[in-house]
C-alpha cells in the first residue's frame, strides 16, 4: 500500500496497491471493476460501494469527510488563524529595520534594480516610521504597530520569505494554494482535508470577509480537485453572515422533513450511479446549513462578550476599519473556540486601500495599520489569556513585500525577492527572528525561504507530514507543497 494514503482511506486503497486514493479515482475504478472478468471485479466493486454509501451517510450526519482525523505525529497546533494583509505590506516599514535606507534617503539606489511592476523607480526611500525594541526579547517593531509591539515576545518574525511572482493575482494563488495558477486547493482546504474539523455545526474552513476579496478572487479559498466540502465558507459582516442558512420553511420540523426527503432522493441516486462529489457535497452542505441556523447566530452574538473585551478589540473605535477588523478578530477567536480548523481574515474595505501603496506610502500604510493593529493585539492577548494561543497558529503576512527604493517619490513597488511575515502561538518560538535580507532590505540573503516552506511548516505544526498529505489527480499524487517545501524546524519551539 502507498505510504502516503491517509489512514481513513486505507481500506479502499488496499484494493489498488499501486495508487494513492482520491475522490476522482473512485469513479474510474468503478468502470474498471464493472468490466473485470469472472465476476471478481464485481465483488471488489460491491465492497467499494458499501464503503462509498457509508461515507455518503456519514457526510450527511456530520461524521464524514470533515470529522476529526488522526495526525501523522503529535500536533503542536489544532487551529490556524491567517491574518491576510492584502496587497503586500512593506517589510522595511514594519518588521525589518534598515538604518541604511534612512542614511541614504533620497540618494540614487546603489544596487542593481530588477524589473519592477510599474517601472517608475525613484531614489532610496527611508522609512517614515521609527523602529523600537520591545519586550524581553528586544524585538524591533515599527511605530506603525504600537499595539502588536506589546506582544513582541509572542512573535516569531521571518525576514527571508520570497515569492515566485511580482504581481498580485499569481502571487496570491501561490500564497493561498502553493501554485501560481488558479484551480488548486487552498491551504485551508488542505488543512481540513488532512485533519477534518472538531466542530459539528460550522464549516471546518471559514473566511471572514472584511470587504476586500484578494486579487484572484474566491479561487484563493477554493477546494480545487478536493471534494467541495473542503472549500472555504465566506462569512460577510453582520448578524447573519451566510445567506444560505436562512430557514426556508416556517418550522424546524418542516425543514427537517424537507431535508430528509432530499437525502433519500440523493441517496437513491448515489446508489445507482456511485459516488459523485457534487451530490455528496450537496448532502453534507444542506445538513450543515441546517445546523448552522442555530450555530451562526450564537457565534455572531458578540453581546455575550464583556464590555472590556469589546473595547480591547476596538469595536467602539472612531476609525471604521478598526471596528470592522476588530469584529473579525473577535469572531475568529470564537470560531477556534468552537473547533473550526482554519480561519482566514481579509482586510477591511471602505477605510483605505489595500497594503499596495505605489504612492502615498505614509498615508496608506498608516490607515491600514490603524485598522488592524489594535484588533490583532487584542486577539493575541485574548487567545493567550484563555489558553488558546499555545494551540492556535496565527500567521500575519501579505503576498510579497515592497521595494526599498521609491516608486515615483513617495511609494514603493512590489518586491518578491525578500519580505517579512510573523507567526505566533501554535508551537512557534516567540520573541525571535529568522532569516535576513541585505542591508537595504531588497533580497533575502540568509535562510532564504519559499512559500512551500511556510506551508510545510504550517502543516508540520498541525501534525501533518506535508509529503504524505496527497490526493491522486491527473495521474499523479498532488500535495499543497507540490514537490517542494522543507519544514523550518528553527522556528518551532522545543
Amino acid at each position: 500500500m502507498c505510504d502516503n494514503v491517509s489512514p481513513r482511506f486505507r481500506n479502499a486503497a488496499s484494493l489498488f496497491p499501486t495508487c494513492g486514493w482520491g475522490i476522482r479515482e473512485v469513479t474510474s475504478r468503478r468502470h474498471v471493476l464493472t468490466r473485470a472478468a469472472n465476476g471478481f471485479g464485481a465483488v471488489a466493486l460491491s465492497a467499494l460501494l458499501s464503503e462509498d454509501r457509508s461515507r455518503s451517510v456519514a457526510a450527511a450526519t456530520g461524521e464524514g469527510p470533515v470529522a476529526r482525523h488522526e495526525t501523522h505525529f503529535p500536533a503542536r497546533a489544532k487551529n490556524v488563524i491567517f491574518l491576510y494583509m492584502d496587497g503586500g505590506p512593506s517589510h522595511v516599514d514594519t518588521f525589518d529595520p534598515k538604518p541604511l535606507l534612512s542614511a541614504e534617503n533620497g540618494q540614487p539606489f546603489k544596487m542593481a534594480i530588477q524589473p519592477t511592476q510599474f517601472d517608475n523607480n525613484g531614489n532610496t526611500l527611508g522609512s517614515p516610521w521609527k523602529f523600537r525594541q520591545y519586550g524581553e526579547s528586544g524585538l524591533p517593531v515599527s511605530d506603525l504597530f504600537p499595539h502588536v509591539a506589546a506582544c513582541a515576545d509572542d512573535l516569531c518574525v521571518i525576514r527571508s520569505m520570497t515569492s515566485s511572482f511580482p504581481e498580485h493575482t499569481s502571487a496570491n494563488y501561490l500564497l493561498h494554494t502553493g501554485h501560481g495558477l488558479q484551480g488548486r486547493p487552498s491551504m485551508g482546504a488542505w488543512a481540513t482535508y488532512g485533519l477534518g474539523s472538531e466542530c459539528h455545526d460550522l464549516p471546518g474552513y471559514v473566511v471572514l470577509n472584511g470587504g476586500l476579496i484578494p486579487p484572484g478572487g474566491l479561487e484563493c479559498f477554493g477546494s480545487g480537485f478536493l471534494p467541495a466540502t473542503y472549500q472555504g465558507s465566506v462569512f460577510k459582516a453582520g448578524a447573519m453572515p451566510v445567506a444560505d442558512v436562512t430557514p426556508s420553511e416556517p418550522t424546524t420540523s418542516a425543514q427537517r422533513r424537507k431535508l430528509e426527503l432530499m437525502h433519500r432522493l440523493d441517496g437513491s441516486l448515489l446508489g445507482r450511479i456511485g459516488p459523485q462529489d457534487a451530490i455528496e457535497s450537496a448532502i453534507a452542505n444542506y445538513e450543515l446549513a441546517f445546523r448552522m441556523q442555530t450555530a451562526v447566530p450564537d457565534l455572531m452574538d458578540i453581546s455575550q462578550e464583556s464590555k472590556e473585551t469589546q473595547e480591547a478589540y476596538g469595536l467602539s473605535h472612531d476609525w471604521p476599519g478598526t471596528r470592522t477588523f476588530g469584529n473579525l478578530c473577535l469572531v475568529a477567536r470564537r470560531l477556534v473556540e468552537r473547533g473550526v480548523r482554519f480561519v482566514q481574515l481579509t482586510c477591511p474595505g471602505g477605510s483605505g486601500d489595500r497594503w499596495d501603496q505605489h504612492s502615498k506610502l505614509r498615508d496608506g500604510h498608516t490607515k491600514n495599520a490603524r485598522s488592524v493593529d489594535q484588533p490583532i493585539a487584542a486577539l493575541l492577548k485574548d487567545l493567550k489569556s484563555r489558553g488558546l494561543l499555545s494551540e492556535t497558529l496565527v500567521i500575519w503576512m501579505g503576498e510579497f513585500g515592497r521595494t526599498p527604493f521609491a516608486q515615483g517619490t513617495d511609494g514603493r513597488d512590489h518586491n518578491p525577492f525578500g519580505f517579512s511575515l510573523w507567526m505566533a502561538g501554535g508551537g512557534t518560538k516567540g520573541g525571535t527572528t529568522y532569516g535576513a535580507t541585505d542591508e537595504y532590505g531588497y533580497y533575502a540573503i540568509e535562510n532564504r525561504l519559499e512559500i512551500h516552506d511556510l506551508h510545510a511548516t504550517m502543516l508540520h505544526l498541525l501534525g501533518i507530514d506535508h509529503t504524505r498529505l496527497t490526493v491522486r489527480h491527473s495521474g499523479r499524487d498532488m500535495r499543497l507543497t507540490d514537490v517542494f517545501g522543507n519544514v523550518v524546524h528553527e522556528v518551532i519551539d522545543g
